[in-house]
């Protein structure tokens, strides 16, 4: 298996770069992997897909607006990305221009006391930064940042909240959880009136989020750790639904994740706490997630293998073909794909 076993072309046209007028108007393409059959819907036909013994899982984790733009010390205009808290006032992040940004240097964020101090870099790109020059950097940060938007997102957002999920809770996250944008509370409402239940754990979206798999071999790249929670409450509702027949069905691949971590070789689930580093590719066998709703993702990228491992390599491709031949929207603010049940 390599890397580029996971490429496929897509035109630039179909990036989405704005979210739709109302949030569960997108399509959405369902795949039955046991019947291979691909059937053209959207997301408020949702319920119909779904049983009442059927348990929808969904990642409560909520952005943080940390994107910080500002000007370098002797010039030139800088951006500093917070991913995650590290220890005694330091973060993790991800800055631009990096060489230009030597360890001891500081940015002063545009429209804002607040500065930041560039320290050491580690193997994987991310920079320690400090904030400082304001009683409460955090408070400020929530002023003066921005969306986290990805790269291939080149338009301003108009709405922040839009890149937010309606049920985000706990901050942390350095991109939204992008599947679970697509619900309102319209759409939770008919879940529930069709007798599915609806849990919620957390995975605080980090740095794999942007970055490509640059390995020619998969098995090479390193995820970066993401911090994660779920409850005994999830452990027994996913119990509830599996004694009932149900399937448990993971609301974007940061759900998978946690899931994953987290179960037993018993198809049972451990609740804690902890970090993940949980790669999951083609051969990896699955013990808790049931069915998969899930967006268009970027060519070699880990999310792509792992939907690829949940509903077969080729299966997925053909069906990205199938959804650029109808003029999909990809990516974070594009359509989705529910995927009715795994391929083995």
């Amino acid at each position: 298996m390599k890397t580029s076993d996971f490429d496929y072309p897509l035109p630039e046209s179909l990036i989405a770069q704005h979210p739709p007028v109302e949030r569960d108007a997108g399509r959405m393409l369902v795949l039955d992997p046991m019947a291979d059959r691909l059937e053209h819907a959207t997301v408020r036909d949702l319920p119909r897909f779904l049983a009442p013994a059927d348990l929808l899982i969904f990642n409560d984790s909520r952005v943080l607006p940390a994107r910080l733009r500002g000007v370098r010390a002797g010039g030139g205009e800088a951006e500093v990305m917070l991913l995650r808290p590290a220890q005694d006032g330091w973060w993790e992040a991800l800055v631009r221009p990096g060489r230009k940004l030597k360890p001891g240097t500081t940015v002063q964020v545009g429209g804002s006391a607040l500065q930041v101090e560039i320290g050491n870099g580690d193997a994987e790109g991310t920079r320690s930064v400090r904030l400082y020059g304001v009683e409460r950097p955090l408070d400020e940060v929530h002023r003066v940042g921005e969306m986290p938007t990805p790269p291939y997102i080149r338009e301003r957002l108009a709405d922040a909240d839009r890149y937010q999920t309606i049920y985000a809770r706990e901050e942390g996250s350095a991109a939204a959880p992008t599947a679970g944008l697509h619900f309102t509370q319209r759409l939770l409402d008919a879940v529930r009136a069709r007798g599915v239940a609806i849990e919620f754990v957390t995975l605080h979206v980090g740095l794999d989020t942007f970055r490509p798999v640059q390995e020619a071999d998969p098995a090479e790249h390193r995820m970066h750790r993401e911090a994660y929670e779920l409850s005994p409450r999830v452990v027994e509702a996913v119990e509830r639904a599996h004694k009932r027949g149900g399937r448990v069905v993971a609301v974007g691949t940061t759900t998978v994740r946690v899931l994953e971590t987290c179960a037993t070789d018993t198809r049972t689930l451990r609740a804690g706490q902890g970090w993940s580093e949980l790669f999951i590719r083609p051969g990896f066998r699955f013990r808790v997630v049931d069915a998969l709703l899930t967006n268009f993702h970027f060519p070699q990228s880990t999310l792509l293998m792992l939907v690829s491992a949940f509903a077969g390599r080729e299966r997925i491709l053909q069906a990205y073909q199938e959804a650029i031949r109808e003029n999909y929207r990809f990516y974070s603010f594009g359509d989705c794909m529910l995927i009715t049940g795994r391929s083995v």
